[in-house]
């Protein structure tokens, strides 16, 4: 293990004071940490549940009470919403303990926010001294990725033979770079590797993108650390900068990048009054450039090192699921001595629960959700996890069957992503080519046909005799002419009937090119489309799918994961990355097996596969009171050849080994249906080996 858990003794002999009172040892400790400015530097390693932000806000209260100026306190969180919530709280504290003095103290504490919004506040401050004018305006995604596609086109990479990368991509790759600080080879590579034959045409068109910029006095969201960290690493300025602040504390350390630990090293060189709060096991964040050795390394980073308090003890989950997390995670290569404990004890392990395949796996989780919510759990307080938003398609469409209200967080909804729209659309238009909405939808995938394009297409078959006939009579747009003879073979095709569900993978293949086209994220929805082709394969008919689909379809009006439904109730849907942060009384995780934990994508290097165990870990230490982890025998696989069977027969994830089971109860599920499906067989005995046998003689 990396560093032992280090006691710090509390130096203090006077009376704790009434507001420390509520806290453990640990937290106390970390609370009352140093004296004054001159404080070592410190880590806070603070475990699942073990009230990181309740600490992270009494430390700065206790600052105050201590006599340390608020002006002079900088606190940075990842969100908006988290500086809010964090000032309020040192507010209540400190009020507690300062009554009148509290209110003109207080106001001082200004400079508690994101990284991105002290930055730009600090780059405003300096502006004229790095040649910049202080009213610049900052460009939000949309607005850089809008001025990216103006230089690219000024470049004349939008006219190149081969396709260039689209303006969001190209965002990102310069994104990754500032944040990483990789070489753009590197990012290309590990990233985004369909574009690494264009490095020296990024690199031109970043830089004439950061001409752009400056030429128009804007800076767009990365620039606000980038600058920041440039700024940090001129010694006069990094000097002042240093002398404005006497503390500066980190909140969810483990997800800052290269250029975020950059600075805060660039302003406090020796680390004195730098205190850092995160958790090394719940580090998952590397696909935004976070980089979990800011924190494994920080205790040795300066040259008095680091004091390091462990908060260990958890508030939120039983001893059984914490003995089960903790000796997950304990398997990691590297990482903080830290065992979970709690004073919940539970007999009732975590759950190993094998069942046929993913549509088993959707119906056990429905069959348990209705269970649990009549034994009066409410459904928001049960929670569906899982790695990657398209694993959830098969459970989304049960509980839509089921009539189970869901929320989902982390990507798309299944049933709503525009991509998935898009082949329902064209399955409908086959269905019925009466149904303009999706005929429109359908048309306006190919190149050059607009809105109008597609009226006067659809107007031409409802004047015709014969459907088929009135689509080819049409005369398309001549950018559309390549396209069009192969969207009416399609059609034609579609309407006369196959078979189902080969109707559907008919359908996907014309799809996908256009697919590739409109979409730089174009593998992971076709993981989608693939799933969604699965599905299809359980209903009888085309007719039959698209009706069950359409009945009670989704209720969200947007394609992004939003306010959650109007009703009385709704059951949690969210990949792990977006649950981080969260916790809910019954926790079920979704394809606890190699192929999806990890995901195959990561079953290579060993800093993804350690990351992936985190990610594991995360979601097991979400769980209040139950946990359920679901591992399908067999599973569907994007990954697999593209004729054939897709499926997997799957083993149940390495990273809980045979060694570990004692921490778990294993048990097996199967529904009704499925049995009696199995037991409709025919139970002959037929000695198939013995007629192979005789083949050869």
């Amino acid at each position: 293990m990396l560093h032992d858990r280090m006691n710090i003794a509390i130096r203090d002999s006077a009376p704790e004071p009434d507001y420390l009172s509520r806290l453990n040892v640990g937290q106390r400790a970390a609370v009352m940490h140093g004296d004054g400015c001159s404080a070592r530097p410190l880590l806070i390693v603070a475990g699942a549940g073990s009230g990181k932000t309740n600490t992270l806000a009494h430390r700065v209260a206790h600052l105050i009470v201590r006599g340390a100026d608020p002006r002079r306190i900088l606190l940075m969180t990842f969100s908006r919403r988290a500086a809010a919530e964090m000032t309020k709280r040192v507010e209540r504290i400190a009020a507690d303990v300062l009554k009148e003095r509290a209110g003109s103290l207080l106001e001082g504490l200004s400079w508690a926010g994101t990284f991105h919004s002290v930055g730009a506040r600090l780059l405003r401050d300096y502006a004229l001294d790095i040649g910049l004018e202080p009213a610049f305006t900052i460009h939000d995604r949309e607005d850089s990725a809008d001025l990216m596609n103006l230089v690219r086109h000024e470049l004349e990479y939008s006219e190149t033979e081969h396709r260039f990368p689209t303006k969001a991509t190209c965002l990102a790759i310069y994104s990754r770079v500032v944040n990483s600080q990789d070489a753009i080879e590197a990012v290309l590579g590990s990233a985004f590797p369909w574009c690494i034959g264009w490095s020296d045409e990024l690199k031109r068109l970043f830089g004439a993108y950061v001409e752009a910029k400056q030429a128009q006095n804007v800076v767009d969201y990365d620039d606000l650390l980038l600058y920041w960290s440039q700024l940090a690493a001129e010694p006069e300025i990094a000097a002042h900068l240093a002398s404005r602040f006497d503390h500066i504390l980190v909140d969810e350390y483990q997800d800052t990048n290269r250029l975020q630990a950059a600075i805060l090293t660039a302003i406090k060189p020796d680390g004195r009054g730098l205190t850092v709060v995160g958790d090394d096991a719940q580090s998952i964040y590397s696909f935004r450039a976070a980089e979990v050795r800011n924190i494994l390394d920080f205790p040795t980073l300066f040259a008095e090192p680091a004091d390091v308090v462990t908060l260990d003890q958890n508030y939120r989950s039983t001893d059984a699921i914490l003995n089960a997390a903790n000796a997950v995670i304990g398997e990691a290569s590297e990482r903080f001595t830290k065992n979970l404990w709690t004073e919940r004890a539970s007999l009732e392990k975590p759950l190993i629960v094998t069942v046929p395949d993913e549509a088993e796996q959707a119906s056990y989780v429905c069959d348990e959700v209705l269970k649990e919510r009549e034994a009066g759990t409410l459904l928001k307080e049960q929670a569906v996890l899982f790695r990657a938003a398209h694993h959830a398609g098969p459970l989304e469409v049960e509980l839509t069957r089921r009539n189970i209200p869901f929320v989902k967080f982390g990507g798309l909804k299944f049933l709503d992503a525009a991509h998935v729209k898009d082949l329902l659309a064209v399955l409908r238009f086959a269905q019925n080519p009466r149904d303009r909405i999706a005929g429109f939808r359908v048309m306006q995938l190919m190149p050059g046909i607009g809105p109008s394009s597609a009226a006067n297409a659809i107007e031409s078959m409802e004047q015709s005799l014969d459907l088929e006939m009135g689509l080819a009579r049409f005369v398309p747009p001549a950018r559309a002419a390549s396209d069009w003879p192969g969207f009416i073979d399609l059609f034609c095709e579609l309407r006369r009937g196959p078979g189902w569900p080969a109707e559907m993978e008919r359908a996907r293949l014309w799809y996908e090119p256009h697919l590739e086209r409109k979409h730089e994220d174009a593998t992971t929805r076709k993981a989608d489309l693939l799933q969604l082709e699965q599905i299809a394969s359980a209903y009888p008919s085309r007719e039959r799918f698209l009706t069950e689909l359409t009945l009670d379809p989704p209720s969200a009006t947007s394609d992004e994961a939003g306010p959650p439904y109007l009703d009385e109730d709704y059951l949690i849907l969210s990949t792990i990355h977006s649950a981080k942060g969260q916790e809910w009384t019954k926790v079920f995780v979704l394809n606890a097996v190699d192929g999806c934990m990890p995901i195959d994508l990561s079953a290579g290097e060993h800093k993804e596969l350690e990351e992936e165990r985190r990610l594991l870990y995360v979601a097991m230490t979400r769980a209040k009171d139950s946990l359920h982890l679901i591992t399908p025998q067999r599973f569907f696989s994007s990954g697999q050849m593209a004729r054939g069977d897709r499926h997997v027969y799957a083993s149940r994830t390495r990273f809980i080994p045979a060694h570990l089971l004692e921490h778990f109860k294993a048990t097996s599920w199967t529904s009704q249906s499925f049995r009696q499906d199995k037991a409709a067989r025919p139970r002959s005995s037929v000695d198939i080996k013995g007629k192979m046998r005789s083949m050869w003689k």
